[in-house]
């Protein structure tokens, strides 16, 4: 889907990656595997409930889910931040506890807190971050100055952090992540708390980003923010995934009701219906998939020609349509 071109404060558009190792192992890796991932909380809180996910090189993730559904603390843990209780996280083949070191070089975190140093300069700080990777002090200034441009930070280079504004931290933030070009850019919530012009603004260098080769993972509340940006999607919910797959085929699902059908004769068949996927439960008891904008009428009425009475139905609600009008909430909010 494409941006809203307008904007109040447009970042560059234009620009290119410092360097981008490739090889042809690597086009195979996957950029992040989670295995049966678990994290109780010493007052005995579980945040994760054994978790797979996977993660492909060059995608644009998403990880959605309410607050306090487990993304923080699942971000935490592939940067190491918070240390698991069981299972296991790898990023591009390296494994977090076998080789943290090395997955950490090729990993950048924007928190979602602002924890930069508030009386540093602004370009101190990224030459520092890059400094911490290994980058002699000229490269590091010249990646600094460059990720400083692209975020429209350059003119504020010599202010201390403090003094930026709110969406101006959360750029520098950004722009700290990626001074050390990592193969892995991890955001959560990157844009709360940011105005929805400048939101734009930063989902169109996001894109950009990722399109010059940068797998992203996001976490987001904002179900617009992850259809806007994101090809793959897993959400979040009490510290389960509850569902994982293409943004296109979740919301083909969401357009989609599933309805029980208790008939009056038995079946020993599962009939075929044109545009309904039906599911035979057992002799009485049919599941139907009906589109949201679809007539049940018709429904009926085709199974009336195959000699199928319906006799009653009910409506099978489930968590993730429950979710998903959580989520679109707050997206509708910030749109009026």
């Amino acid at each position: 889907m494409g941006n809203d071109p307008r904007s109040v404060e447009t970042l560059p558009s234009k620009h290119g990656r410092i360097f981008a190792p490739s090889n042809d192992c690597s086009r195979a890796m996957k950029a992040l595997v989670i295995e049966n991932l678990q994290k109780t909380y010493s007052n005995h809180f579980v945040a994760l409930k054994g978790i797979d996910l996977e993660v492909e090189q060059g995608d644009f993730f998403a990880l959605l889910g309410p607050n306090g559904a487990g993304k923080s603390t699942t971000i935490g843990i592939i940067s190491s931040l918070i240390t698991k209780s069981a299972g296991k996280v790898s990023v591009f083949g390296m494994d977090l506890e076998r080789e943290p070191e090395e997955a950490k070089r090729i990993i950048g975190l924007v928190p979602q807190e602002f924890n930069c140093n508030g009386f540093e300069k602004v370009f101190n700080i990224l030459v520092t971050q890059a400094g911490y990777y290994g980058i002699e002090p000229r490269i590091a200034r010249t990646r600094a100055e460059q990720r400083l441009k692209q975020l429209g930070l350059w003119d504020k280079r010599d202010e201390c952090a403090r003094t930026l504004s709110g969406g101006m931290k959360r750029r520098l933030m950004i722009a700290r992540a990626l001074v050390h070009d990592p193969r892995l850019l991890i955001l959560d919530e990157p844009t709360a708390g940011v105005d929805i012009e400048l939101r734009r603004s930063m989902w169109q260098f996001l894109q950009e980003t990722n399109t010059e080769g940068t797998t992203i993972i996001l976490t987001t509340h904002y179900l617009e923010e992850a259809e806007r940006l994101c090809r793959n999607i897993a959400i979040i919910d009490r510290g389960a995934i509850i569902e994982h797959n293409s943004m296109k085929t979740l919301l083909t699902k969401l357009n989609r009701e599933t309805f029980i059908l208790y008939l009056k004769e038995p079946l020993n068949f599962t009939p075929a219906l044109p545009n309904y996927p039906l599911h035979r439960v057992d002799d009485t008891t049919l599941e139907a998939e009906v589109r949201k904008e679809e007539d049940l009428n018709t429904l009926f009425a085709a199974l009336s020609k195959e000699g199928i009475r319906v006799l009653s139905m009910r409506n099978k609600a489930n968590r993730l349509e429950e979710l998903f009008i959580d989520l679109i909430t707050p997206s509708d909010t910030l749109a009026a």
